[in-house]
């Protein structure tokens, strides 16, 4: 069966852990020699390059990188892409991983929703963007044959409140790319720039649920127990007390450097439809102290330490625990990471566009 991948709704360095999924699916659907279907990937001129696939580029669709005017491209899309669906006429199925719909098409569709965050924390949402949400969600859920998303936490919350029948759903884990993730003994050309000296790492936007509040208040009590050890951000903007240091965006070799250089990550996020930065520290031989809520005990395992990220005496034991104990939690980690891989991703999508060509 020739299947489509439809990325319209991509829009680069903004759409986050959607962006990964999607561009190392494409990656590894085309490592796949042996596959029954035929691919075609459908971007925005806005795109960029996605490796992987065959790609069409759809000029029809107008694709911004402002939230105004990539909602207005997607209200058009659904509401008028009559245009942008001929684009999927020799194609059997078509795949939309980035949630949103784009266009609605007579074909046999599958959408991937990351999750539903918006209906578990809606405090950390505007009244607008859950009513968009929701419309969006309901829309493309009820308009798919099968319904992908990234853990069996992330499901069973589909499931319960968006009213998906669970025959309907396929939870199907993220992956890991062990070529660049992993430890930096193994790697011929170990960056050696990067904070100096001992630091805690968390590599997280300032979204409310991303919780730094709490995880600035633990590593004061931290610091004052450990008075070398600093606290490094990433994609973080907002302002840090003494001993954090913010670095703002930073490339994939960069975070790899880190994940490698860092004494632990410290994870305490209140919300992650799957949670891919624990998992990526493992891979790098780094251990990992993780919130215990949502879809990350699935995730991590028993390789993580885990923890209340609502209690900030919770935090600091579980970072001590790991502190004093790093090669432990560095051999789990591995080998908990090492089952993780975007090629059996990409083979499970494969086993959910074959059942709509059975």
């Amino acid at each position: 069966m020739r299947v489509g991948i439809s990325l319209l709704t991509l829009v680069p360095g903004i759409s986050g852990g959607s962006e990964t999924y999607a561009r190392e699916l494409v990656r590894a659907l085309g490592r796949a020699g042996d596959s029954e279907h035929t691919y075609c990937v459908f971007l925005p001129t806005i795109a960029g390059d996605v490796e992987g696939l065959p790609v069409e580029v759809v000029t029809e669709y107008r694709a911004t990188r402002s939230t105004p005017g990539r909602i207005v491209a997607m209200a058009r899309g659904w509401f008028a892409g009559g245009r942008l669906e001929r684009h999927f006429a020799d194609l059997g199925a078509v795949h939309f991983p980035l949630t949103v719909m784009v266009p609605r098409t007579r074909r046999l569709a599958v959408t991937t929703i990351l999750d539903v965050q918006h209906e578990l924390l809606p405090q950390f949402f505007s009244r607008a963007e859950r009513a968009y949400r929701r419309l969006v969600y309901a829309r493309s859920v009820r308009e798919s044959e099968r319904v992908v998303t990234i853990s069996q936490h992330a499901a069973t919350a589909i499931a319960d409140r968006l009213g998906v029948p669970e025959e309907k759903l396929r939870p199907i884990h993220l992956g890991i790319d062990h070529e660049v993730f992993r430890p930096a003994g193994e790697r011929t050309n170990r960056q050696k720039d990067g904070p100096p000296g001992e630091f805690l790492l968390y590599p997280a936007r300032g979204w409310p649920h991303k919780n730094h509040a709490r995880l600035f208040a633990a590593f004061r009590e931290l610091r004052r127990r450990h008075p070398g050890l600093e606290l490094v951000l990433t994609s973080y903007d907002g302002p840090v007390p003494d001993g954090v240091r913010s670095l703002g965006h930073v490339s994939r070799a960069e975070l790899v450097a880190l994940y490698q250089r860092a004494e632990a990550l410290v994870f305490p996020s209140l919300y992650e439809g799957f949670g891919q930065p624990p998992l990526e520290a493992m891979a790098c031989g780094c251990p990992v102290a993780s919130s215990d809520v949502t879809s990350l005990p699935e995730v991590v395992g028993r390789a993580a330490r885990l923890f209340d990220p609502t209690s900030v005496e919770d935090l600091i034991e579980a970072v001590e625990d790991v502190l004093a104990n790093p090669g432990a939690w560095r051999a789990r980690g591995l080998e908990r990471a090492a089952a993780f891989s975007w090629d059996e991703t990409a083979r499970r999508h494969e086993a959910v566009y074959s059942e709509l060509s059975s």
